[in-house]
């Protein structure tokens, strides 16, 4: 499996600096700051850029899950809330909140909770985050 890369670069102090992120191959490239960070400026950060690549993992994982044990989920939809917190002298991400809304024709809710904490285990993104909490709200429309 070919390695993924994004980058970015930063110019200037912390707070008076300003930076730009660019995923993959462009499919996304935008402004960051300290602001976008911290307070409620525009532009992006790492943790939005975090939990779109968590919703998107835990999302197909979870179908994928479903799909082996014999179901076809028709739609998946899952949201990611990342916390970054102060911790100590630094910041860290300290929880995780994963929402998801699924509809699979045939499954009851106890065999898809089942699956749905499994693809929450299984989740490539969700191994990289081991050390946060990572809280998980599913439904089956």
């Amino acid at each position: 499996m070919p390695a993924r890369t994004s980058s970015a670069v930063w110019e200037g102090g912390l707070k008076d600096g300003k930076g730009t992120m660019k995923v993959g191959a462009g499919a996304y490239q935008g402004p960051y700051s300290f602001a976008s960070r911290f307070e409620s400026g525009t532009g992006t950060n790492p943790e939005e850029l975090a939990a779109a690549a968590h919703a998107g993992c835990y999302s197909m994982a979870l179908s994928a899950t479903i799909e082996k044990n014999g179901f076809k989920p028709t739609k998946v939809s899952t949201t990611a809330r990342v916390h970054l917190e102060k911790v100590g002298e630094g910041f860290g991400i300290t929880k995780i909140e994963l929402v998801t809304e699924a509809v699979v024709p045939g499954i009851d809710k106890a065999k898809f909770m089942e699956f749905a904490e499994g693809a929450k285990k299984g989740c490539p993104i969700s191994k990289l985050f081991t050390g946060a909490q990572i809280e998980l709200n599913a439904k089956l429309l």
